[in-house]
């Protein structure tokens, strides 16, 4: 393996979710384009597969393999129904972002209208313990997480 591409949610509206992860979160929106191609419908298994893909990037971050961290899919054909969101079922996933300061993101994003899990949480076990976590949706109810690290 040489490294992670990318991660992707597949989503309802493309252009609300863009406005989610690059207006809100702060993401670069690095390329979009649509997907309505043979190579594609094999790819996804779908025979009348037509897609809007956007990618986006964090700032700053090292680029190696990828232009891109994140990858967001909806499907225009077939469109899909919403899936059973729960952080406990098998197969659902999340996306950790890390902050510098978890309580001033949280109160940040919460001005923006973002919808939490939960208030930043001291961790007070393991590996990141002295640093902070919180829980939070998008658009989709996808979970994504707010960690700041514990002091070095």
């Amino acid at each position: 393996m040489l490294g992670v591409w990318h991660f992707s949610f597949t989503v309802a509206d493309i252009d609300l979710s863009v406005d989610f992860y690059a207006g809100v979160l702060g993401m670069k929106l690095v390329h979009r384009q649509d997907q309505d191609n043979d190579y594609t419908r094999r790819l996804v298994g779908f025979d009348d597969a037509s897609l809007r893909i956007a990618q986006l990037a964090v700032p700053g971050q090292p680029r190696d393999v990828s232009t891109h961290d994140l990858e967001l899919v909806q499907y225009v054909v077939p469109a899909g129904e919403p899936y059973e969101p729960g952080r406990n079922r098998p197969g659902a996933s999340h996306l950790a972002f890390c902050v510098e300061d978890a309580v001033a993101e949280h109160a940040r994003l919460e001005r923006l209208g973002v919808r939490f899990v939960s208030a930043p949480q001291a961790i007070t076990e393991g590996r990141n313990r002295g640093g902070y976590t919180c829980y939070f949706l998008d658009p989709d109810d996808i979970t994504l997480e707010l960690v700041q690290p514990p002091p070095a």
